[in-house]
């Protein structure tokens, strides 16, 4: 695997006769921070649903820590230590920020079985250090259907990395988030950078700038080019098919 955690090799899936992913060579090493862009159908979701399993590829093979993982179901990936964020984000609403985060970190099947096993030390540390981490540890005892947009999508990245993923999948993170939030979630980023592998789509390029160590870039189902913030604007492909002339700055 040449040192690359992920590994997908001539990827592809169609949908009715459509090739929403084609032929993708995609790889990405242990602890990196990599960006996937490009224009709205270029592939980037599905790249992510095929990585956790909810797709599965027409024909290719994806490799995981040096094991073939395409024809694994979710639960199996999941296991291997892959979690994703969708671009929806998904937590008990009724539910506290501190009864999420202890379910969330919890490995015993069921809901009810986890909130009554809340309540030991190193439980309430490890859930206020998660809480800490993404800004919600001032919310904790706040139901979570009185959070902000922002605060949700803080709370449902928590939720993926109390299972401590090897990989962590992120679709859109800051979608719908405030200028402050966009921010705040680009330090947290950047802090969790090298303590998981993160592979981040999103539209927001200042948000890309601001946190990308490589980019890659998606346009029909194919990876159009690769590299660092400055070496992809000045990529006359990319500029043409998605950045414009402002680059990504302007984007």
């Amino acid at each position: 695997m040449n040192g690359y955690q992920l590994h997908m090799d001539q990827v592809c899936v169609s949908f009715s006769g459509f090739k929403a992913v084609s032929d993708l060579d995609f790889r990405v090493r242990q602890g990196e921070l990599r960006c996937l862009i490009g224009p709205n159908g270029a592939g980037k979701t599905t790249t992510l649903d095929l990585i956790c399993g909810k797709t599965k590829s027409t024909s290719g093979e994806i490799s995981f820590n040096g094991a073939p993982i395409h024809r694994r179901k979710e639960y199996q990936i999941a296991r291997a230590g892959i979690g994703r964020k969708f671009q929806v984000p998904s937590v008990f609403r009724e539910l506290s920020v501190r009864e999420n985060l202890a379910i969330g970190d919890s490995r015993l099947p069921g809901i009810l079985a986890n909130l009554f096993r809340f309540g030991s030390g190193h439980e309430r540390d490890r859930i206020e250090e998660l809480a800490d981490l993404v800004n919600l540890k001032d919310a904790l005892d706040t139901p979570a259907a009185h959070l902000s947009h922002g605060q949700t999508q803080w709370l449902e990245i928590a939720l993926v990395l109390a299972q401590n993923p090897a990989l962590v999948l992120m679709d859109e993170p800051t979608a719908g988030m405030t200028a402050q939030e966009t921010r705040k979630t680009a330090d947290l980023f950047i802090r969790l950078r090298g303590r998981h592998t993160l592979i981040v789509v999103e539209h927001d390029m200042g948000f890309v700038r601001d946190i990308a160590e490589t980019i890659s870039v998606m346009h029909q189902g194919r990876l159009l080019a690769e590299g660092s913030v400055e070496e992809v604007s000045q990529d006359a492909q990319v500029r043409e098919a998605y950045l414009g002339s402002g680059g990504i700055g302007h984007a």
